[in-house]
This record gives structure tokens, C-alpha cells and sequence, in this order.
């Protein structure tokens, strides 16, 4: 769980290609450019969200609230 992992390239671990893969980003560049980059998944295991490093806390809140029911 704690082990260093590649996030973008070819050697991206499963984890990362698959959030990358339903959540692009902006302009649909796949790469996380910055590591706070934050993925939203629900209780499904679907990504939902996709929040860049300048998203503040209080914008990410506002969005959890329809998942949490």
C-alpha cells in the first residue's frame, strides 16, 4: 500500500490507468501532471470525479454530498 508506484507512462500501475482511463482530466490528457490530484470513486468502484491540485477542499465537499446518500 505504501510503495512507491508510476502514475503516468507505460509503466503506470492498474490502479492509476484505470481512474485515468474514466476520468481524463481536463482537455482529456489522461496524465496526473501534479501528485494532489484526487479521484472520487463511489461505492460501486465507479471514478466519479476527477479534482486537479487547485480544486480547494470546500469544491470537492460540495460535490460528495450525492454520493453519500
Amino acid at each position: 500500500m505504501f510503495a512507491k508506484v508510476e502514475v503516468n507512462g507505460p509503466g503506470a500501475c492498474e490502479l492509476y490507468q484505470t481512474l485515468k482511463q474514466a476520468q481524463p482530466g481536463a482537455e482529456g490528457k489522461g496524465d496526473v501532471g501534479w501528485n494532489f490530484t484526487k479521484f472520487l470513486v463511489d461505492r460501486k468502484g465507479n471514478t466519479v470525479a476527477r479534482f486537479e491540485p487547485q480544486t480547494t477542499p470546500e469544491e470537492i465537499a460540495a460535490t460528495l454530498g450525492e454520493y453519500l446518500s
